[in-house]
């Protein structure tokens, strides 16, 4: 059985004991002081978020997969990590996805009994076919989910890349991942609410990985989104404006260059910056893992 009395996750916050009596003010400043304190515990550890970006980028970069795995809150954050990496890097879905305790039913309902379930995990990643190319991250508040914990086991039976993401100091995840993520928040507004502080570190920290990742894997050029999908207005225009931005062309030659590229910002980038065809870029990109910045950088002579 587990004990949840240890975990900081679970414990009574002394600041909000009155939360129920408060004037509505009171009770949203309450929350909003509680909140601050994410940022600070986020920022302890982003040595271990950087060296997690280093070793699955490298990964990621070889042909690899970002698989989030979680129950509950922690698996639905995990998936929506996952699903926006297609519309603003242009990621396949079969290269980022989650996995949830429950699978799809789980994300807009609670699957009792999902959560608990290690068999279920070495299930889903069997399906999945994860391999040591591929990297597994298992999230979970507590730090002691059974299905998280079983996706950590098999993920390193594989060799794959593990790593957690959870808000209790020295909790079974850590201990088996590859590398752990462990941002202690401190007890909740509303005790054991883990949708809370818990699930907005483990926003902020799925936001840096996979943001990080992407840069590594040459998805940004400055800090603009170059593999975006212009797949409406909004993103057209957009893209055109990205590539203003950084070639200095007036909009109609923008426009015209998005089109030669086949809609891809970045080959219209090297195209104009270099005065080379579709083909001449997509092959210097190659070459540079997709890098815009290097490209350019070795185009003008280092």
């Amino acid at each position: 059985m587990m004990n949840l009395k240890h975990l900081t996750t679970e414990t009574r916050n002394p600041e909000s004991i009155h939360i129920d009596s408060v004037n509505t003010a009171t009770m949203v400043k309450m929350m909003n002081t509680e909140d601050k304190k994410v940022a600070t515990a986020v920022e302890k550890v982003l040595p271990k978020i950087a060296q997690a970006i280093e070793k699955a980028s490298e990964r990621f970069i070889d042909g690899g997969r970002l698989i989030y795995c979680g129950a509950g809150t922690s698996g639905r954050l995990g998936t929506l990590d996952a699903i926006e990496l297609t519309p603003t890097y242009g990621i396949p879905v079969e290269r980022a996805f989650g996995i949830i305790a429950g699978k799809k039913e789980a994300m807009f309902h609670a699957v009792e009994g999902a959560e608990d379930s290690k068999e279920l995990a070495i299930e889903d990643l069997q399906e999945v076919n994860v391999t040591d190319k591929d990297i597994v991250i298992a999230i979970a508040a507590s730090g002691r989910t059974p299905y998280a914990i079983s996706a950590i086991e098999y993920g390193n039976k594989v060799g794959a890349l593990t790593i957690s993401v959870t808000c209790n100091g020295r909790n079974e995840m850590e201990k088996l991942s590859d590398i752990a993520i462990s941002p202690i928040v401190g007890p909740e507004v509303i005790t054991g609410s883990t949708r809370m502080k818990a699930g907005t570190a483990q926003k902020m920290i799925l936001n840096m990985l996979s943001t990080g990742i992407m840069i590594r894997a040459g998805k940004v050029y400055e800090n603009l989104m170059i593999h975006m999908q212009p797949t409406n207005e909004k993103l057209i225009e957009r893209s055109i404006g990205i590539i203003q931005e950084v070639t200095g062309a007036p909009y109609e030659k923008a426009k015209e260059y998005l089109q030669k590229a086949d809609k891809n910002v970045g080959v219209a980038i090297v195209m104009l910056k270099m005065n080379i065809s579709k083909e001449s870029a997509i092959e210097a990109l190659n070459q540079y893992n997709g890098r815009v910045v290097d490209v350019l950088k070795e185009e003008k002579g280092g």
